[in-house]
């Protein structure tokens, strides 16, 4: 079985995987970089003896404004707590209080049911799991390799392996069983808190394979992130606004108070707007300016007190917190669409799975509640053991390739490669900025429909490339040598701007498709919710389509 990806889904579904399973991990990266290792927050879960699962149910529906699954949020609610314990018995340390676990409570949520490890919860998971992979004799981890596309069976389309960027090589490596757990798509918008690999892999591979998509209009934007050139977007807490904090403009002026009557302390959607919508009446580049988040309103000994992680990272970057405000802009944060999967992470291709943010599982519905990323990648990567008899039945039905593997090489010369280089390097800044603007925290029909024709363009562009006539033209019995000028990081931008260009695609025409608001789509010519859009939006190929919620309860 091969598992694509290696935050906190792809880790955790590798573990537990029967040992008998041969797996072979990639990641296109190392295994330390990834979102889940950025998570600030926690890992929601009903362990509290006030609290219930049905009680965790409710406040997730109650985010996911009218589009969650009932069945896949009562499953995913009733498998927290045995969830929990496994990581605590991995070796997770949560903190605790007086020897219990310690419980926060956070926005839209009804208890005190977040578990964390300080503000860095995210990397104490990461890192002990990462920590039981490397034990595992059954799993090999295979480090700065990059999938390229899914190999299916000509004749029944079931997945039969991948074709893998590695040390020079493009290879296709046969497998069982493909899962991916890729992670979001955050790098197609110029503001992101999402890592540089998040570049939406592996929901582009997995629709040029044919899969069907969910629900992709859906993007969570978090109002304020660390905006400084050359820094990484680095969230700042909403409690700092709780705290005390205010948001200014350049003219040192509370400019929200303008958008809603609670100011800075407005729903997180109402305060993203607020940013968004005063930089694009202000600023002469919308998509790289930024607002003020000003922490000198609130007492210094709090400040060193509550947020000891903000204070390390803005001095990291020159910013003194306690003589100058912060830069922040809001950027996107989380991607509730994805690979269509059921409860078992089944995608609509045979043989192939998918878990974690790159999945849609119908956890999320148009707003994830938060702290419940985490555990959606530990709930469902637990699922994955039980469908040990179905890998093995298809490891039984694939057929042994009766060709030899014809090796070829692709030269490229420096002058040939240089203006190719050159057209990847400006698409690929381009993207964002035109995504940013276009299908960002505010949208509307014509911005889409002119960015969706520029996509279109774009792609072509990128597909009349040398290096993507030959690269996209490649059979499975192909085994290629790439020869150009470093190759390693000019095939990743090669192929990081396919992706992108393919991603945003299908998230402006999604946006364009959904004519309403709700959750984290908000269309400024269509601003209130229509009920009858309380439907997933589906896409396969090129065709888009709707399908009913199920609210069924199985509690």
């Amino acid at each position: 079985m091969l598992l694509v990806g290696a935050g906190a889904a792809g880790l955790y579904t590798a573990l537990c995987l029967p040992p008998s399973l041969q797996v072979g991990l990639i990641t296109k990266q190392t295994l330390s970089l990834s979102a889940s290792d950025w998570a600030q927050g926690g890992i929601a879960a009903a362990i509290a003896p006030d609290d219930s699962p049905k009680l965790h149910v409710e406040d997730t529906i109650k985010a996911g404004a009218g589009l969650c699954e009932r069945p896949a949020v009562e499953f995913l609610a009733r498998q927290a707590p045995e969830c929990i314990q496994s990581l605590i018995n991995l070796g997770v340390s949560f903190d605790r209080h007086n020897d219990k676990l310690a419980l926060t409570l956070e926005a839209a949520h009804s208890k005190h049911r977040v578990l964390h490890a300080a503000d860095t919860t995210g990397r104490e998971v990461t890192t002990t799991l990462t920590a039981q992979v490397l034990r595992r004799p059954n799993i090999q981890v295979i480090q700065q390799a990059l999938a390229l596309s899914l190999w299916l069976d000509p004749e029944t389309r079931r997945v039969q392996g991948i074709s893998l960027f590695y040390q020079g090589q493009i290879r296709w490596i046969k497998a069982a069983a493909v899962v991916l757990a890729t992670g979001g798509g955050g790098q197609v918008f110029a503001q992101t808190t999402n890592p540089a690999v998040s570049t939406g892999d592996g929901v582009a591979i997995a629709w040029r394979a044919g899969a069907i998509l969910r629900d992709l209009e859906f993007v969570q934007f978090h109002p304020t992130a660390l905006t400084k050139p050359g820094a990484d977007r680095f969230l700042i807490s909403e409690a700092v606004r709780g705290e005390g904090a205010h948001l200014i403009d350049n003219e040192g002026r509370r400019f929200v108070f303008d958008y809603h009557p609670d100011g800075e302390l407005a729903p997180r959607d109402i305060v993203s707007r607020a940013i968004f919508s005063h930089l694009q009446s202000t600023a002469s580049d919308p998509a790289t300016a930024h607002v003020w988040l000003d922490m000198r309103p609130i007492p210094q000994e709090r400040i060193r007190h509550r947020f000891p992680n903000i204070i390390k990272v803005c001095n990291h970057w020159g910013i003194d917190v306690f003589c100058e405000p912060i830069p922040v802009a809001p950027a996107a944060h989380y991607w509730m669409g994805g690979i269509l999967t059921d409860l078992m992470n089944r995608t609509s291709i045979p043989g192939l799975y998918a878990v974690g943010e790159t999945a849609s599982t119908g956890v999320h519905g148009a707003n994830r509640l938060a702290s419940n990323s985490l555990l959606e990648c530990i709930v469902f990567g637990a699922q994955i053991k039980y469908l040990k008899d179905e890998v093995e039945t298809i490891k039984d039905e694939i057929k042994p390739s009766n060709f030899h593997l014809q090796p070829a090489t692709f030269i490229l010369s420096e002058s040939e490669w240089f203006p190719q280089q050159q057209l990847l390097e400006t698409l690929r800044a381009k993207i964002p900025r035109l995504v940013w603007q276009n299908a960002g925290i505010c949208r509307e029909q014509s911005g889409l429909e002119a960015a969706i024709a520029t996509v279109k363009a774009w792609k072509q562009d990128f597909a009349s490339l040398k290096i993507s006539q030959f690269l996209l033209s490649l059979h499975p019995q192909q085994n290629v040598r790439l020869l150009l000028p470093n190759v390693e990081r000019q095939l990743r931008l090669w192929a990081e701007t396919g992706n992108l260009l393919d991603i945003a695609y299908l998230i402006l025409k999604s946006a364009a498709f959904r004519t309403e608001s709700r959750g984290g789509h908000y269309r400024l010519d269509y601003p209130r919710s229509d009920p009858a859009w309380q439907v997933h939006t589906l896409v396969q190929h090129h065709n888009w389509w709707t399908s009913p919620v199920i609210e069924t309860s199985t509690m």
